[in-house]
């Protein structure tokens, strides 16, 4: 069963409700850190035998004695990473802009494109007892997370329980983290910027068909527009985490709640048994 642990907006705890559902669960467990462009999980779960392996991308790279200057790979390419100048007889590559696609190689008539490599950054493998770590931390400058986050969510074996903490917002990478996941537990809070980020997220759940759940975090310490929000739109309310000075005082220390506070791992048994059973009927 594949879960997704995502929310519209930073800061809502989305990280360390899936680092303490990885820790409550009584089963081996498979969590990807799909927020690449600052992976933070092991920040609390302090992984061991980390094992590192570079990710590129497949750039084109211009054979000139080969290129008659054509321009079909200027023409095929949807992002600009190709600019063809006859008149000198080059032709400028822009592999930032490259999405690996392959279609330049496809339409070349003279094979004068060849496949080049770009560093998009590093695939990190490790466990903790039960846990298998699985993250993606994306080079520093580079703009193309879905190619890495596509290869940490292929990194995962079948079967079993996989948790995937995945970046905040709605854009690209986010979709990719969702996609073909069984449900999405979206973390928010009772605050206006909670509700209009979450209703983002919805909308992007549906988009992908997936069946979705609410957790809502510091549950006590705004209004009830969530719950109103989530009885109107028929989504299941999964768990409200009340504001806790002890649980604050544990996570500031680095600490599992789940570990510390028995009341937290019962929570997280608890959430785990609803997504198991919302997946089922839905």
């Amino acid at each position: 069963m594949i879960v997704a642990i995502a929310s519209g907006k930073g800061g809502t705890g989305k990280t360390t409700l899936a680092v303490n559902l990885a820790v409550a669960l009584d089963e081996p467990v498979q969590l990807l850190d799909c927020d690449v462009e600052e992976p933070n999980v092991d920040l609390f779960l302090h992984a061991t035998v980390m094992e590192r392996e570079e990710v590129q991308a497949e750039v084109p790279e211009i054979d000139l004695n080969r290129c008659t200057c054509c321009g079909q790979c200027q023409d095929i390419c949807q992002f600009n990473a190709l600019a063809v100048l006859p008149e000198t007889h080059v032709v400028l590559t822009f592999p930032e802009l490259c999405h690996s696609c392959g279609g330049c190689f496809d339409v070349c008539p003279e094979g004068a494109v060849l496949p080049g490599k770009r560093l998009l950054g590093t695939l990190e493998r490790g466990h903790r007892g039960k846990i298998r770590l699985i993250q993606g931390r994306l080079r520093v400058g580079e703009a193309m997370a879905p190619p890495l986050i596509r290869r940490v969510r292929g990194a995962s074996s079948p079967g079993g329980m996989v948790l995937i903490d995945a970046p905040p917002g709605t854009s690209c990478p986010v979709i990719t983290s969702l996609r073909d996941a069984d449900f999405v537990c979206l973390v928010t809070e009772p605050t206006p910027f909670g509700l209009n980020d979450l209703e983002l997220a919805v909308g992007a759940a549906r988009k992908l068909g997936l069946p979705t759940g609410i957790v809502v975090n510091r549950s006590d310490m705004g209004d009830d527009r969530i719950r109103s929000y989530a009885e109107g739109e028929g989504i299941p309310l999964l768990l409200e985490i009340p504001f806790e000075r002890e649980a604050a005082e544990a996570y500031a220390r680095g600490e599992i709640l789940a570990e510390v506070l028995p009341r937290w791992k019962d929570r997280m048994l608890d959430l785990a048994q609803s997504i198991r059973n919302r997946a089922t009927n839905d």
